[in-house]
């Protein structure tokens, strides 16, 4: 594929997931994602087989971005584990809130339009979130091998913190206020920091 071929074909992407990610993903039509791409209407299927293969590809993007960022955040030197957990969870609040336009979560905003609608998309964004808990279990274990995180089970206490920040994040646009995140935030820290079995 030529490299401008590449560019355009990423630009789409890129254009698709603003719209995307802040109006859903049945409510955002192809005219409208090229019109704002600037890219002649027929085009389309040179780059994606149909508008399903684009909105896989969008989540294997976000997914790809977000997993590189995490780790990085949660391999960092110099803190330990629990801090940058917390940096990680501190994050999330500021960008899911109601405030914050461009950085919403793509997993919060298309779980339950497409679950039932794409059998792709649905697995695509399973197998990402999956990934994201395991990235969040291992930061867990480290701060267990490092102390400043409780002894508990690991793999059990990333699926429910990824969890409850979920449905907080959801709780959150529905009472525009970040409140539940909050919630979250001190659940956590809680969590993290006690000798509760999960």
């Amino acid at each position: 594929m030529k490299k401008d071929t590449k560019e355009t074909r990423q630009h789409i992407l890129d254009t698709g997931y603003r719209l995307i990610v802040n109006r859903g993903f049945s409510s955002v039509g192809l005219t409208e994602i090229l019109q704002s791409a600037g890219v002649p209407k027929g085009s389309f299927y040179h780059y994606f087989k149909s508008k399903e293969q684009f909105g896989e590809e969008i989540i294997a993007c976000y997914f790809k971005d977000y997993l590189v960022g995490i780790e990085k955040m949660f391999t960092q030197g110099g803190a330990s584990a629990y801090s940058r957990l917390m940096a990680y969870w501190q994050r999330w609040l500021e960008t899911q809130s109601t405030f914050c336009i461009d950085q919403k979560c793509l997993v919060v905003k298309l779980s339950a339009e497409v679950a039932d609608l794409s059998e792709p998309m649905r697995i695509a964004l399973m197998n990402g979130s999956s990934q994201v808990v395991g990235q969040i279990a291992s930061c867990i274990e480290a701060g267990i091998a490092d102390g400043s995180i409780a002894r508990m089970d690991a793999g059990r206490t990333a699926e429910l913190l990824y969890n409850m920040w979920l449905g907080a994040t959801l709780r959150s646009k529905l009472q525009r206020n970040d409140e539940s995140l909050q919630h979250a935030l001190q659940a956590t820290q809680s969590i993290l920091t006690s000798h509760i079995t999960i």
